[in-house]
């Protein structure tokens, strides 16, 4: 193994779900900064990123949206809250804005970019809203992983969650103006000395048996 994968793995092994942040600490601008960056460059299905990131350092509404995820004090206590949204409004003019912006960075013809563009068009169009939803939650995922990554590579404490009120949450920050929907939520901070599950050891299934290196025989 090179040294670089051992310092990713010794990075993914310092990590764990945070349950208790130094509430007085704040992390450095730069990096939320990089957090920002690396929810941008996330890959998501197509290229086409429905999804948004909300950052919150606001104590007073990490407390009340704390209320609505079951009092869980990541919440109220983290540095920052990162809400982690779908866009709501995924239909034609979403897809040809995305086109529009490839043609623009990578200058692509029309007749290489059009062929594809129309195919998307159309297979949205067959999809219900639903499964529309729920491929764009299925990227949220996505960034959520890379997110998790990137927290251990930069001694960032984090708290991934789902149990929440999401239309409560949507109500209170008012999602639905900006055509979102909150999907999963990440408190980020410093751990806070006393969180005992800082020291628990991981529990994980041996390589053996969650890796098939799979042979032709």
């Amino acid at each position: 193994m090179k040294l670089n994968d051992m310092n990713s793995i010794e990075a993914l092994n310092w990590r764990y779900a945070t349950k208790k942040f130094d509430a007085e600490t704040l992390l450095p601008e730069s990096k939320i900064d990089t957090l920002k960056h690396a929810f941008r460059l996330t890959a998501t299905s197509y290229g086409l990123q429905p999804m948004k990131l909300l950052v919150i350092q606001d104590k007073n509404a990490q407390q009340k949206i704390q209320t609505l995820c079951m009092n869980q004090q990541q919440i109220g206590t983290a540095s920052h809250l990162l809400i982690l949204c779908t866009v709501q409004n995924i239909n034609e003019d979403f897809i040809e804005k995305y086109f529009t912006k490839v043609k623009q960075i990578r200058n692509t013809p029309d007749k290489i970019i059009q062929p594809f563009q129309d195919f998307l068009t159309e297979d949205f169009k067959e999809k219900t809203k639903q499964e529309i939803e729920t491929w764009a939650v299925n990227q949220v995922y996505l960034a959520m992983g890379n997110l998790l990554t990137v927290c251990a590579q930069e001694k960032i404490d984090a708290c991934p969650m789902e149990g929440f009120q999401q239309l409560e949450i949507n109500r209170f920050l008012e999602l639905e103006k900006l055509g979102l929907s909150a999907a999963l939520l990440l408190p980020v901070g410093i751990r806070a000395a006393d969180d005992i599950f800082a020291d628990f050891k991981k529990v994980r299934k041996p390589l053996e048996e969650i890796v098939i290196d799979w042979k032709n025989q």
